[in-house]
């Protein structure tokens, strides 16, 4: 089942959202919704790949070195 959220913005960006909405001709809910999907997948592979970065166990590999691994 959903949960409401409720959030405050800046009237800018309110006004932003109501005007992509209009011109996409889609509730307010679904393009919040939506950008919120994107944000937590993006900060899930950026954390991700900074997780393997800190990895000291985790091989780093030049653009060379993974030309001659693939074969290319």
């Amino acid at each position: 089942m959903p949960t409401a959220v409720s959030i405050r913005l800046p009237k800018e960006l309110s006004q932003a959202l109501d005007d992509l909405a209009a011109s996409l001709d889609r509730p307010k809910t679904y393009l919040v919704r939506k950008a919120l999907e994107t944000y937590l997948a993006e900060y899930a592979d950026y954390q991700i790949a900074l997780d393997r970065l800190r990895d000291k166990d985790d091989a780093v590999l030049s653009s060379a070195e993974l030309k001659k691994t693939l074969g290319l």
